[in-house]
This record gives C-alpha cells, sequence and structure tokens, in this order.
C-alpha cells in the first residue's frame, strides 16, 4: 500500500467577501437597489385607495393578493420630483421590521431592472456633500459597471414620520 506524501504548493484562496442579492430599481431616473430578502413581490401597478389623513409619504392602499397593504412613496419621501407612471411602472412589495412587527408595505418604482450579488465591502458611505437625499435614508452607495447604485436603509426610510 503506497501512501501519497505529495505535497501542494497552492496557498488557500482568500474566502470571498459577503454578499448579498439587491434588487435594483428606478426612481426619477435614480437607480435604487434594496436587499432582496425584504422583496415579496413585484407586481403591475393596482388602484390605490387614498387614506385622507396618511402621511404624504404613504398615501394609500391596496389589496395585493387578498391582503391589505399602504403604498410608500418613495419620491415623496426622497423629496424627488414625482414621475407620471408608465407602461414600466411597478409596485415592489416588501416586508420588514418596522417598530419591532414584520410590515408588509409596496413602493412604487418607475420601473424594476435586476437582481444583483454585491459584496458588502462594496457599499461605501454616501459623500456628506452632493447627495440629494436625506443621509438617514441611504445606506450607501456601490459603483456596478457605470451605474451607482443607492441602496436604501429599510431601518428608517419605512418608519412613520416623526413629527
Amino acid at each position: 500500500m503506497s501512501v501519497d506524501t505529495h505535497e501542494t504548493t497552492e496557498t488557500p484562496s482568500e474566502p470571498a467577501g459577503a454578499s448579498f442579492m439587491a434588487l435594483t430599481f428606478e426612481l426619477d431616473g435614480e437607480r435604487f437597489a434594496v436587499d432582496v430578502g425584504i422583496v415579496q413581490e413585484v407586481i403591475d401597478p393596482l388602484p390605490v385607495t387614498t387614506v385622507p389623513t396618511a402621511p404624504a409619504f404613504a398615501p394609500g392602499l391596496i389589496n395585493a393578493r387578498g391582503t391589505v397593504v399602504p403604498v410608500l412613496d418613495l419620491q415623496q419621501r426622497l423629496g424627488m420630483e414625482a414621475t407620471d407612471r408608465t407602461s414600466e411602472t411597478r409596485f415592489v412589495v416588501m416586508e420588514a421590521e418596522i417598530d419591532d412587527d414584520r410590515t408588509r408595505f409596496a413602493v412604487v418604482a418607475d420601473s424594476v431592472h435586476e437582481v444583483v450579488e454585491i459584496e458588502e465591502d462594496r457599499i461605501l458611505p454616501a459623500p456628506e456633500l452632493g447627495v440629494k437625499w436625506p443621509p438617514d435614508y441611504i445606506r450607501g452607495i456601490a459603483q456596478r459597471g457605470e451605474t451607482l447604485l443607492i441602496f436604501l436603509n429599510p431601518q428608517s426610510i419605512f418608519q412613520p414620520a416623526v413629527n
């Protein structure tokens, strides 16, 4: 019986950085992203029932597969100009922890692009100058090819408004 004593000279490969999958979508010409883990589904726009006393960033409700879901207007929340709905407009139904409760809601996207894999260490803090969105709402920014992806911070952007 022979024993192979051949030693390899290969060095172990570096462990890959932590990565996650993100859904990318567009609002007013800017590309945003959220962790796909909070995305439930992407659907065609549904009729929105307005709620007269609701905050401007959460103007109404939809019936998404038998569940009443609030609709969040991220353009309003981020201080962006409103855009008209087109044939590419979609509702992205998400579920996230809000005030210690799992909450389902829908956001209106001008268009939904793709699911991409992003390495955590590629997400950099948003610069203090030149960013037009409230900094608490932005988790960070990553370069993907020629495109900047703005990662939303679900712990703050989907929270109810504080007066």
